[in-house]
């Protein structure tokens, strides 16, 4: 078999589109799933009670659910049920911030509680309040541990991205499938895919690993 990568090489501003697409949809969704799963894990964890069981509720339904199915349902359903519409980028950020934020809030409940409660009891002791000690004591250790879970969190919110493809996001994917469909080169185009994702990805899971090495002794207490 004869392979060609000319059709990669004669639409690879049409091709780096889609990859500047993807990187600025995994960026935002990761930064937003983050924060919102930063929040979540908060009021699950000091909340009060009644709003702690709407929130396992809300992660356990995320976790249970396909993220292709959110996706759709918020793109085509929401639209009819609320007489809001997204246009497609913004529905499928919508989609995987809800779907990447459960993950989230359960590694960062995960990291503050793994710290020994004595750290907040003694931040207590100390006269600050309970929103010092946790911003200031429990956090920044539990942050440290948290970075190896955070680097899977990255690595799913930019491979998730592909997924965006069904509602026609004019990402790295669906760019690809377009380029496919007109140049019949399945292969050589979708093996440029592999190779851009590989790119992306491995760049990301090496440095968080390293920035944890170095930076592992600090969440020791």
């Amino acid at each position: 078999m004869d392979f060609d990568f000319s059709p990669i090489v004669e639409n690879w501003r049409f091709f780096a589109g889609g990859l500047g697409i993807t990187v600025a949809l995994s960026a935002v969704t990761a930064v937003s799933s983050i924060l919102l799963g930063l929040v979540i894990a908060l009021l699950r964890l000091y909340g009060p009670r009644w709003l702690r069981a709407v929130l396992v509720f809300y992660i356990d339904s995320m976790r249970a659910i396909p993220v292709l199915v959110v996706l759709v349902w918020i793109y085509f359903a929401f639209p009819l049920l609320a007489g809001v519409t997204f246009a497609p980028f913004w529905a499928a950020l919508v989609a995987l911030t809800l779907h990447i934020a459960a993950y989230s809030a359960e590694v960062i409940r995960a990291g503050i509680e793994s710290v020994r409660p004595g750290q907040m009891r003694a931040g207590l002791a100390l006269g600050m309040s309970r929103a010092q000690a946790l911003r200031k004591i429990v956090l920044p250790q539990a942050t440290i541990r948290m970075l190896p879970a955070f680097g899977s969190v990255l690595t799913v919110a930019i491979k998730d991205t592909a997924i965006a493809a069904v509602i026609a996001v004019p990402e790295l994917m669906h760019k690809a499938e377009t380029i496919a469909g007109q140049s019949y080169r399945p292969i050589e185009v979708f093996t440029a895919v592999i190779v851009a994702y590989f790119v992306i990805l491995f760049p990301v899971t090496r440095g968080v690993d390293r920035l944890y090495q170095r930076y592992a002794h600090l969440g020791r207490s």
